[in-house]
Formats: C-alpha cells, sequence, structure tokens
C-alpha cells in the first residue's frame, strides 16, 4: 500500500474540517509527552478549542504552550495488496499533524466569536452565550505554523496528482 503527502490546502482543509475531533499533543509539567482528544474549531489557519479555566493542560500550556494537533480521517476501509501478506494490510485513512502555538483568549467578544466557530463546526443553529458562561471557560487560540497532510493505504491505481 502506498502512501501519498496532500498539499492542497483546500484538500486539507476539508479533511481536518470532516473530523469531529482532534488529538492535543502537548509537554506535561515534568517534559512527559501528554496527549488528549478534544472538540475543536477550525478557521483561517487558526484553531479554537476550550477547557476549563484551571487543570492539568492549562498548567502544563502555562509552561510549555507549544502543541502538535492530530486529525485522523479514517473510511473504515481496510485495504491490503497481497491477501496473503499480513504486512501489505492498512486502513485507507487521511491524516493532517499540524503544529502551533497555544494563546488564551481573555475578550469576551472574541471568546463568543470563537464559539461560534466552534458551533458551526458541529450544529447548524445559531447560539447565544451569556457572559457567566464565558468568563467560565478557557479558550485556545492556535495559529497553525505547520502542518503536514497524507492519505494512506492506497493502491497504485489511487494514486492522485497532487495539486
Amino acid at each position: 500500500m502506498k502512501t501519498q503527502f496532500i498539499t492542497d490546502k483546500p484538500e486539507i482543509e476539508s479533511l481536518i474540517n470532516s473530523c469531529q475531533a482532534c488529538v492535543v499533543s502537548m509537554c506535561d509539567t515534568n517534559g512527559n509527552p501528554y496527549a488528549i482528544p478534544m472538540n475543536f474549531a477550525y478557521k483561517n489557519d487558526i484553531l479554537y478549542l476550550h477547557s476549563a479555566q484551571e487543570g492539568n493542560k492549562i498548567e502544563c500550556l502555562k509552561q510549555n504552550p507549544n502543541v502538535c494537533i492530530t486529525f485522523v480521517h479514517n473510511t473504515q476501509e481496510l485495504v491490503y495488496h497481497d491477501v496473503e501478506m499480513p504486512c501489505s494490510y492498512s486502513m485507507r485513512s487521511r491524516s493532517a499533524i499540524a503544529f502551533g502555538r497555544v494563546n488564551f483568549v481573555e475578550d469576551l467578544h472574541e471568546k463568543e466569536s470563537a464559539f461560534q466557530i466552534f458551533m458551526s463546526h458541529y450544529s447548524d443553529r445559531t447560539f447565544k452565550f451569556g457572559i457567566p458562561a464565558l468568563k467560565h471557560v478557557k479558550v485556545w487560540k492556535v495559529e497553525i505554523t505547520d502542518i503536514t497532510a497524507k492519505r494512506f493505504g492506497l493502491r497504485q491505481q489511487d494514486i492522485l496528482p497532487n495539486k
């Protein structure tokens, strides 16, 4: 099975927006890897995440705000080159890995805008957010500085020309 880089930005954005969750990786306060699944919102090379105002994630990010974020869109299709060769089996999927730095959003209007982006990712409805709710949530803003994406589990006839 073949792997192919995805370089077309609209396709990368489509991949990201097709995911319901991402995995955010950071360093814990002891320098160890720490990865957590999270809901997200994405628009114009900015990823928004949210959490409680305090906790382990916040302490980790205060110490080191650099993050790596993984998105996986899996078609749930098992593919293989040769049915008798176990090493030729793969899952057909696409993934993207993004890097950036977390900045916490404190401005209530910016938080509300971020939540409108969140909700548009998960719902077609329009929402209003009260000031107490906005004050009690920590909004993370990650400007993506680098991103790579790939298609996995391709047969030779599946290989697409990169745009």
